[in-house]
């Protein structure tokens, strides 16, 4: 299988992290914080020695990792977490998940707060980040909620830039990193970025099963899940330590074993490098789309300033069709709304969707030639 569906998850995945989660999950896969033997101290090594990676990674050795089983928990974590009051403004880009949207539409209900979307300019595939001043002086944000990079088109957003202008406002800013945390060379130090969430399993090269949240010493944010964290146990609450506060239940050691492993993959080949072939993986295949005048691009026609994430629409053909054809011939691609619905609406995609490719460090020669020749099929035979 040609696999272009990297977006959902990067497939497949260092040889180390298949290697190293199957020897730790056989030789220690038990759970963290619930014995004092030697097994127990060493998933507690592991577990402690992750957190570190992922700061320093993004260089912010102060902070503190939460550990979830996905970039979605951690959202409803954060977002249910935050005391929002009736009048603030939130401001979404146009091309928030479901993961984001969703939740705040449940809260919206019980809630009357305002959803305001960061003004973006369309012809140019970037953020107007005079018009987004505008926008903080004359309603004034509460809670800033920025997709580091769209999985629809893959434009990258200028987070820092954003941040920076909301804190004057005394924002609590939220960056969902699901897309790019391990692709795009990020700091996160400093009070600018709030929370900083991740997954796992797409540009850090993990297994399924473990996501998370970067997040100063002292979130001011209630729990959302409740249960034993394996000490402290005999008080009724939750302790105040972080991240033993919104790490309830057993942690996925299997899942984060794969992520030390992924960590330490991308500190030995250099994030830059990583990006650099993704870089030109994804201007490769935007050649190859760019040749056939019956596909229209959804997406910025150059990689300067988004990631391996490109759609586009066929002439005569809905989604799900190319995506069929796609899969007769070994091509795995994603089609459809992408869990993006707002983002298709603002791109005038709705509700037909369209076809996604995306690209991965490991993507290789094979892999373009064969797909040029299912779209030089589809071309044919269209």
């Amino acid at each position: 299988m040609v696999y272009f569906d990297n977006a959902a998850t990067t497939f497949p995945k260092p040889e180390e992290v298949y290697k190293f989660t199957d020897k730790f999950y056989r030789e220690c896969g038990v759970n963290v914080g619930r014995g004092q033997h030697k097994l127990s101290s060493k998933a507690s090594f592991l577990v402690a020695e992750t957190r570190k990676l992922l700061l320093e990674l993004n260089y912010c050795p102060s902070k503190k990792v939460v550990f979830t089983s996905t970039a979605t928990e951690a959202l409803n974590i954060v977002l249910q977490g935050i005391e929002i009051k009736d009048n603030f403004n939130i401001y979404i880009t146009p091309f928030e998940h479901n993961a984001v949207t969703r939740i705040l539409h449940h809260l919206n209900k019980t809630i009357k707060f305002n959803v305001k979307q960061l003004e973006f300019d369309k012809d140019i595939w970037q953020y107007d980040i005079p018009k987004i001043e505008k926008q903080f002086q004359d309603n004034a944000p509460d809670i800033v909620i920025i997709s580091h990079a769209s999985n629809v088109c893959g434009v990258i957003a200028p987070v820092k830039k954003v941040t920076q202008i909301s804190k004057k406002y005394n924002a609590i800013n939220i960056i969902d990193m699901a897309q790019t945390m391990g692709l795009l060379d990020t700091n996160l130090n400093g009070n600018d970025i709030d929370f900083a969430v991740f997954a796992g399993h797409k540009t850090l090269y993990s297994p399924i099963g473990v996501g998370g949240f970067i997040c100063n010493e002292n979130p001011k944010i209630k729990p959302l899940i409740f249960g034993g964290t394996g000490f402290e146990s005999a008080n009724f609450d939750l302790p105040e330590t972080i991240p033993e506060r919104f790490e309830a239940g057993s942690q996925n050691i299997m899942a984060i074993a794969g992520l030390n492993a992924s960590l330490k993959w991308i500190n030995s080949i250099k994030i830059s490098k990583i990006y650099q072939i993704e870089k030109k993986h994804h201007s490769r295949l935007l050649d190859i789309l760019k040749k056939f005048n019956n596909i229209k691009l959804i997406s910025p026609t150059n990689a300067l300033n988004s990631i391996g994430v490109v759609s586009c629409v066929f002439d005569n053909y809905s989604s799900d069709n190319i995506g069929q054809v796609l899969s007769d011939n070994d091509i795995a691609v994603r089609t459809g709304l992408h869990c993006s619905p707002n983002a298709h609406k603002f791109l005038e995609t709705f509700p037909q969707g369209t076809v996604r490719f995306s690209v991965g460090y490991f993507n290789n020669d094979y892999d373009f030639e064969m797909l040029e020749k299912a779209l030089e099929y589809i071309y044919e035979n269209g």
